[in-house]
């Protein structure tokens, strides 16, 4: 097998991750590459007073490498389902767009579980996409 039949290994998108870093001192890049310990950190002091946040402009195609080594590839786009998430979350988009058919509704009908599934997801949802790959290739 040739590196040029390798199936794709990215994952994430480094321009995303780019953009998302604009919001970085609220730890929006952390989250989305599958940081929430520091995503979280990131978001209550301001992505580290300012100063981890200007570190990140350098570390993030560390972290889309690494992302893309963690999390397994398939189907359901990380990238898009973050951004249903991100701009969405609320009304259960990233749920439905995953085929999770009656949280999705559960969302949409409750704002996001009252805004504390979208937080759980924020914390979780690489790792729901990667499983769902892996139930998928089983």
């Amino acid at each position: 097998m040739t590196a040029t039949s390798l199936p794709s290994r990215d994952t994430h998108s480094m321009l995303l991750g780019y953009l998302l870093w604009l919001f970085g001192f609220l730890g929006a890049h952390r989250f989305y590459y599958g940081k929430p310990v520091t995503g979280t950190i990131w978001f209550f002091t301001l992505g580290l007073l300012g100063i981890g946040w200007l570190i990140d402009l350098f570390l993030i195609p560390t972290m889309d490498r690494q992302a893309d080594l963690r999390f397994r590839p398939g189907p359901i786009n990380y990238s898009l389902a973050w951004l249903l998430l991100t701009f969405l979350g609320v009304f259960g988009l990233h749920r439905f767009y995953q085929g999770k058919w009656l949280t999705g509704i559960l969302y949409l009908l409750t704002f996001g579980v009252f805004g504390l599934g979208v937080l759980y997801d924020f914390w979780t949802l690489n790792d729901q996409i990667s499983m769902r790959h892996s139930q998928r290739a089983a």
